[in-house]
């Protein structure tokens, strides 16, 4: 399988096929790593099996394993134990751990050494939009996705009339918080499609603009 790509200095990417979840248009998910002087983060990992070293030469210093939301927690836990990581996400990614030793729970508002946890939805979603300061990124689950060249907020479900008015009095006055919390994101790295690396934060400005997304819309 193709090894990660540097998109830019310190930040790689590489795509797998989703082990039990791949739709048309979203039969492959992308994963991250951002390395810098202070180690390096993993975002939603994904490996396949017999590749556990496809990272060795990408990792530097300690590792963190940032989970945005309990269905990536995928290869955390082997990675974890390969470079003796820690991962972090929801409390909810606990359940899908054979071991919680090496997992802290994040919470929305918590800070992390320069990576900060969002809350989104309404109700409130097990997904924690991530905030990677120092790379001025953003990182989403399945929230917001890029679509044909642009970013789009993701519904998962039917968009009928009922479930429009929720999206715009509700659920995307939740996304607008973190949007306007971060006006200096250059980077928004997601799981489903690829990356917007320069001008992110208008990316996602225009992505509440526009109407939501659904696969079948």
């Amino acid at each position: 399988m193709p090894s990660p790509s540097e998109l830019q200095p310190g930040l790689f990417s590489w795509q797998r096929r989703h082990p039990e979840w791949h739709p048309p248009g979203f039969q492959r998910v992308a994963s991250y790593a951002l390395v810098g002087a202070g180690g390096t983060l993993l975002i939603d990992p994904l490996l396949d099996p017999g590749e556990p070293g496809l990272l060795d030469d990408v990792v530097a210093g300690p590792v963190r394993i940032l989970i945005t939301l309990p269905y990536h927690t995928r290869s955390a836990e082997p990675l974890a134990e390969r470079y003796g990581a820690s991962i972090h996400g929801h409390p909810n990614v606990a359940s899908r751990l054979r071991d919680g030793a090496r997992f802290a729970a994040l919470s929305p508002g918590a800070a992390l050494d320069g990576v900060r946890a969002f809350a989104v939805g309404s109700p409130r979603r097990t997904e924690l939009p991530l905030h990677l300061e120092a790379a001025r990124a953003l990182a989403f689950g399945d929230v917001v996705i890029e679509r044909d060249g642009a970013l789009r907020v993701w519904v998962q479900q039917p968009l009928t009339a009922k479930r429009l008015d929720w999206y715009e009095r509700r659920y995307k006055p939740t996304l607008a918080r973190i949007v306007e919390a971060v006006p200096d994101v250059e980077r928004v790295l997601v799981t489903h499609g690829e990356p917007v690396l320069r001008d992110g934060h208008a990316g996602l400005r225009a992505a509440l603009d526009a109407p939501p997304f659904h696969r079948g819309s």
